[in-house]
């Protein structure tokens, strides 16, 4: 129960200090800017499943909060319940998407959405710390697919990104 509330707290905290940054003239609404729709494929509600066996891995509910600035995505997993969450907006100086994932267990991810990937879909990237002072990079790929679905798919690289490990692959089916 705590360990979700400062999850909560820890995303609201994100989202005040990205729209706190002050603008150098009154922007577009977001609504209403162009840069704001790059994830719109992805908003709703969704069963997930494991992309080649088709087990269900869990549920995601993909949001528009704060008059389109942000999105929150609210994961909940299949086997015990667990839950994670990510908050994406767009950093208003660079014009370049974010995204923070905080999970129960602690864990959390910041990635950017990498502009120079050119297949469909989009990209997030980042550098993920350990506590030993290692790290590794971790991206996922949203690909929108026929009939409304959308492919997921999480990779890793340990070695600067010469290759890449998929260690998640989903298909995300809309609830009915």
């Amino acid at each position: 129960m705590y360990q979700a509330l400062g999850t909560i707290v820890v995303v609201c905290l994100i989202a005040i200090s990205a729209l706190a940054q002050t603008p150098s003239a009154a922007p577009v609404p977001c609504d209403q800017n162009p840069t704001y729709h790059k994830l719109d494929f992805w908003i709703g509600e969704w069963d997930v499943f494991d992309f080649k066996s088709g087990q269900k891995d869990g549920g995601n509910r993909i949001e528009k909060v704060l008059k389109g600035c942000a999105i929150v995505e609210n994961w909940t997993e299949a086997m015990d319940g667990s839950e994670g969450k990510s908050l994406f907006y767009v950093q208003r100086a660079t014009g370049q998407w974010k995204q923070v994932w905080v999970e129960e267990s602690g864990g959390m991810k910041e990635k950017s959405l990498q502009d120079s990937y050119t297949g469909e879909g989009v990209r997030f990237q980042g550098e993920i710390l350990h506590k030993n002072g290692g790290s590794h990079l971790d991206r996922t790929t949203l690909v929108p697919l026929n009939g409304g679905r959308v492919r997921q798919t999480i990779e890793v690289s340990r070695d600067a990104g010469k290759t890449w490990e998929v260690v998640y692959d989903a298909e995300y089916r809309r609830r009915k």
